[in-house]
């Protein structure tokens, strides 16, 4: 690629990254239709960014790790759940037909922005619900299936993870959003990326510029958040949710 094509990849990745950062996903809406549209067949485009990706959760989790607000055990639950769910997704995407899959995604995507809109008080304070076993049981079934969707269909999936955390384990929006960073940011999508990587092809010339992009968006998005109040989240997901889901379909 050229210098001024690296800089737009570079100006892109971090202005999709900031915003992903701080609304708890949704990089995707931006980043992969982008490198599709610079030349980069689905297979290739998904594969890359899912690696471009990981530096975005690297660099929340620079940013979020300094407030402690994570817990060690409900960390150990999301990544226990959500990984096996990610190899799974990664492993039969290519036997999903990709037009219906998303459209499925984006009109259950938009679901989520507007089940947000719809309960002003959601999220807006930390109340801790269904960590006995059971809940934590169906908590983790959920996190597992959305990780096979974060394995296969990349954009927007994150979004999901924080809407469950807050709906069915009580955080707030910004205990959320740090959680969705640094867990599925860093390790459910190294996960996916590795898998990916061995079942498909990496444009490696064009990680600089994302890598870059993703590392700085990451921390830039992750001090807004932590900077910002649960309301202010709260619309900026609502926001992210609705236009992801709609390009999605529209794509």
């Amino acid at each position: 690629m050229s210098i001024s094509e690296q800089l737009l990849l570079l100006f892109i990745s971090y202005i999709a990254n900031t915003f992903s950062a701080f609304a708890g996903g949704g990089a995707g809406l931006i980043q992969l239709p982008m490198l599709i549209f610079l030349g980069l067949p689905f297979s290739i485009a998904l594969a890359t960014h899912k690696i471009a990706s990981v530096a975005l959760g690297i660099g929340a989790t620079v940013r979020h790790l300094r407030t402690g607000r994570l817990n060690f055990k409900f960390s150990l639950l999301i990544l226990l759940t959500g990984i096996p769910g990610v190899v799974a997704g990664g492993l039969i995407i290519v036997q999903i037909p990709e037009y219906e899959a998303k459209i499925a995604l984006g009109v259950l995507t938009i679901a989520l922005g507007v089940y947000s809109w719809l309960k002003p008080e959601l999220g807006q304070a930390h109340c801790a619900i269904n960590r006995d076993t059971s809940g934590m049981l169906t908590g983790g079934i959920v996190l597992c299936l959305i990780g096979v969707l974060n394995g296969s269909l990349t954009s927007g999936t994150g979004l999901f993870v924080t809407l469950w955390l807050v709906r069915w384990f009580g955080l707030d929006y910004k205990t959320a959003v740090a959680y969705t960073l640094v867990l599925v940011g860093v390790f459910w999508n190294g996960t996916g990326a590795i898998t990916l990587g061995m079942l498909s092809t990496i444009q490696w010339d064009w990680l600089p510029a994302l890598l870059l992009g993703s590392l700085l968006g990451g921390y830039t998005g992750a001090h807004l958040a932590i900077v910002a109040n649960n309301r202010w989240i709260k619309r900026v997901f609502e926001v992210v949710t609705i236009a992801v889901g709609t390009k999605l379909i529209l794509s």
